[in-house]
């Protein structure tokens, strides 16, 4: 069986109680919601809010009509909690960069972090598609099929996106004296 097959009656074994069948469904989509929340919030936030968005999901599984639409549904979960998350006074906004990674390659973290902010400023749907992409590592097939998007969206998605990415860094280089 599929994955896509697997996730409606992963879905429903997860609404019966069943801790594999939650845990296939966290192993597949947990990616997916860090990546959607990392467009909105830091990477520790973000790790903290895939916890609590999955703990939404499954106390509210008994409220999805279609198992089906469990990947479209989990995804507009994420973006609520991340939306949520910014209106907080105390949230804590932009993307932050785990500097334990490289140490001794400080310009690596420059460059990383700037580029993190600048796919964040993006329109919503770009910022959530090369997310996924670029730091969580999906690749567009597994993008749609983890979000309910379409191939074909999702394909636009990233080719805008990344297009307003290269325009957004090449302009911010420019603006430093620096060549891209």
């Amino acid at each position: 069986m599929s994955d896509a097959a697997a996730i409606p009656v992963w879905v429903e074994a997860a609404r019966t109680g069943d801790g594999g069948a939650m845990d296939a469904l966290y192993r597949r989509f947990a990616p997916v919601v860090h990546g959607i929340l990392l467009g909105y919030v830091q990477r520790a936030d973000a790790d903290d809010l895939t916890q609590d968005v999955f703990e939404t999901a499954i106390r509210r599984l008994g409220e999805l009509r279609d198992a089906a639409a469990f990947p479209g549904w989990i995804a507009s979960i994420a973006r609520r909690a991340a939306l949520d998350a910014k209106r907080r006074p105390a949230a804590l906004t932009g993307v932050e960069l785990d500097r334990t990674a490289a140490p001794d390659r400080p310009d690596e973290h420059v460059e990383a972090e700037r580029s993190l902010r600048a796919i964040a400023a993006l329109p919503e749907a770009y910022r959530e598609t090369l997310m996924l992409r670029l730091v969580e590592g999906l690749t567009g097939p597994e993008i749609a099929e983890r979000t309910g998007m379409t191939p074909g969206s999702v394909r636009v998605n990233l080719h805008r996106g990344m297009a307003m990415l290269r325009a957004s860094l090449g302009s911010s280089a420019g603006a430093r004296g620096t060549t891209a």
